[in-house]
């Protein structure tokens, strides 16, 4: 295998096509964060330190241009130097920006959807080394499917975000149990613009956010306070209860039952970025799946008897999300409202039994496997749950004939 890392989207066109010639497969690599090969290559591995950094800022369109390998954390931070901030992101800035829109990122929203979803134009390297922009207006057909891409289409080069004047956001996180969140569901979700909610398996218990706009003043939440609540008890303290949950699973219930009642009600206002996102040190496998949104307490409801009556010990909370429909060809909330359950164990436990369980129920519901977190589902099943599946495929045909981009990962989700 290969590496390369291009200071440019000339030179990454330059590499990709001369790797072509070579006849070799070509696929980049972000921040690792995917728990699936989706980026995995045995031809050319294209690393993208290099091109970072914001390489415009159009305050009359109110959109930024940044290069493909800038993390988000950096991006962020530099929008809220210029007074700027996306309206919506995931709860994690560690990832690239072309790895976070290529897999569908997301945070939670009532009106406003996945990272993917503010795209207002990209640039793209194609399988032969052409650089192809592509908008609304430019390249319709190839910005409808590329935002979500993949890796499939080509490698992104730079992406340009709608931005807005940065604002600040009250976060109101409370415990609530499972029966009132799931019967207050589509409430909650109405009510708030963005909520989510976290259930501990093994318990009655919940944790719920909810995000809205505020005219001020700021008040984030106290140094110490913040420290108890996202190091010592999210991160250290759960640290060691995985560990020991690991060893000695028998003891995860009483442990979870522990968890759920550590954190206490808080309410603070920041900026954005600061609000959606937290660190998360602790390591995990995952499993995400998007389902309609009608269906959430439904599914939510049936993995919650299954892990009842079943001799499963989970120690990770279940992670409930929601997003507006949107009209990217393979986002998971194409065409329909929806929600997101996601599933975690830590690192190092065994986790197919679970997950199996847990992917069974979602694609009951015709559920759409996160395209960056473990998941089993072939071609054939997500033409059947994408209806403009067909057409993205199409498009890289049209795109890459000869699979440049092509992997394992790919041939089992697209098909050949």
């Amino acid at each position: 295998m290969r590496e390369a890392a291009p200071a440019s989207a000339d030179e990454l066109a330059e590499t990709v096509r001369r790797a072509a010639e070579d006849g070799l497969r070509v696929k980049t690599v972000g921040t690792g964060h995917s728990f699936t090969a989706i980026a995995a290559t045995d031809g050319l591995l294209i690393r993208p330190e290099l091109l970072t950094g914001i390489r415009r800022i159009d305050r009359d369109e109110m959109t930024v241009t940044v290069e493909s390998g800038t993390p988000l954390k950096r991006l962020n931070m530099a929008l809220a130097r210029e007074g700027l901030s996306l309206t919506n992101m995931g709860d994690i800035m560690e990832q690239t920006v072309a790895g976070a829109v290529s897999t569908g990122t997301h945070g939670t929203g009532r009106d406003s959807a996945s990272i993917a979803a503010q795209i207002r134009s990209l640039e793209l390297v194609t399988a032969d080394g052409s650089l192809l922009t592509c908008s609304e207006k430019e390249n319709p057909d190839v910005f409808a499917a590329a935002r979500i891409g993949l890796g499939a289409l080509g490698v992104i080069s730079a992406v340009t975000f709608a931005v807005e004047p940065v604002f600040l956001l009250t976060a109101r996180e409370e415990p609530m149990s499972f029966d009132r969140v799931t019967s207050e569901f589509d409430a909650l979700h109405t009510e708030n613009e963005h909520f989510e909610f976290y259930w501990f398996p093994h318990t009655g218990n919940c944790n719920t956010k909810r995000n809205n706009r505020s005219a001020g003043p700021a008040a984030p939440p106290g140094r110490v306070s913040a420290w108890i609540d996202d190091e010592l008890l999210s991160n250290g303290i759960f640290q060691v209860a995985c560990s020991l949950g690991r060893v000695v699973p028998r003891t995860i219930p009483t442990i979870a039952k522990l968890s759920s009642r550590a954190l206490s009600a808080r309410t603070y206002t920041d900026i954005p970025y600061k609000v959606y996102t937290s660190p998360r040190r602790v390591r995990f496998v995952e499993m995400e799946y998007a389902v309609p949104r009608e269906a959430a307490v439904a599914a939510l409801r049936e993995v919650k008897a299954m892990i009842e009556r079943s001799p499963l010990k989970i120690s990770f909370p279940v992670e409930v999300r929601t997003a507006p429909a949107d009209d990217i060809t393979l986002s998971t909330a194409s065409g329909r409202e929806t929600a997101y359950i996601a599933v975690h164990l830590y690192k190092g436990t065994p986790y197919r039994g679970y997950f199996t369980a847990v992917e069974r129920i979602m694609t009951a519901h015709g559920g759409r496997p996160h395209w960056g977190k473990v998941h089993t589902r072939d071609a054939a099943y997500l033409a059947e749950v994408y209806p403009r599946f067909g057409e993205f495929t199409a498009l890289r045909d049209r795109l890459d004939p000869d699979r440049v981009f092509g992997n394992d990962y790919l041939r089992r989700v697209l098909g050949d």
